[in-house]
């Protein structure tokens, strides 16, 4: 977590310079957690952790306002934005629906070049995994999934990216991964479908691979939750996958 105290970075960002550098910095506290979930910080305090000038600032502030990871709050403050049931279970509304679209999209398009760089991923993942760097293995597991939604075109794919990004955030937050002996076979499992040309399998497969991620992240954050309008999103966009979510 960042300290209070934590002493601001040498290689500063002020006005007129990158506001998409400092955007990315900000961002990427927020979705690692290293700016906690619902607290208030002052934008002096964020001026200096950042080294930014105010002008750049509260314009990074006003574009995650608008992602929905900051809230203006009184007094120079801005509250970093909770981790809540009901967020979680929009994001994968939101994320199941598009995906299952954008992969079935994608799939008639993949070549052999492709499969090539998803057996490649597949292979980073593993070597991740095993030296236990969970880290390392984000980059490789998020471009597996990224290039198997990128035919639907470049807005379709930012939008799923964002998601996947805000999704993370409860990953990481509560460490719901499961087994990897079974996350390796639901990859698997996907590829597979999407090699064999099957492009409603492959969502079906996709949407498997991530109900039982979203089971066990419900776990954690509220293990009574309805699921009712999670089953109602799987059924209409990869029914294939409905047991899965019934079997949870």
């Amino acid at each position: 977590m960042m300290s209070m105290n934590t002493k601001p970075p040498t290689a500063t960002i002020r006005d007129g310079q990158s506001v998409a550098a400092l955007y990315d910095r900000l961002r990427t506290a927020i979705l690692r957690g290293e700016l906690v979930p619902g607290s208030s910080v002052s934008l002096p305090h964020l001026a200096s952790l950042f080294g930014a000038g105010r002008t750049p600032l509260r314009e990074v502030l006003r574009m995650l306002q608008g992602e929905g990871l900051v809230i203006a709050a009184p007094n120079q403050r801005v509250r970093i934005a909770s981790l809540t049931v009901e967020d979680f279970e929009e994001i994968w509304i939101a994320r199941l629906a598009l995906e299952a679209v954008a992969i079935r999209l994608t799939v008639p398009t993949l070549r052999t070049t492709t499969f090539a760089a998803l057996e490649g991923y597949m292979a980073q993942m593993e070597h991740y995994q095993k030296a236990g760097d969970q880290m390392g293995l984000r980059a490789p597991h998020r471009a597996f999934h990224h290039t198997l939604v990128a035919g639907a075109g470049p807005r379709l794919s930012a939008e799923i990216g964002e998601l996947a990004d805000h999704a993370e955030r409860y990953r990481l937050r509560f460490g719901a991964f499961g087994s990897w002996n079974d996350r390796r076979a639901e990859h698997r499992a996907i590829l597979d479908a999407a090699a064999a040309g099957d492009a409603d399998g492959t969502a079906n497969r996709l949407a498997e691979h991530y109900i039982r991620t979203i089971l066990l992240l419900f776990g954690a954050l509220d293990h009574d939750h309805d699921l009712g309008r999670l089953r109602a999103t799987v059924l209409a966009v990869a029914p294939g996958a409905a047991a899965t979510l019934q079997d949870g």
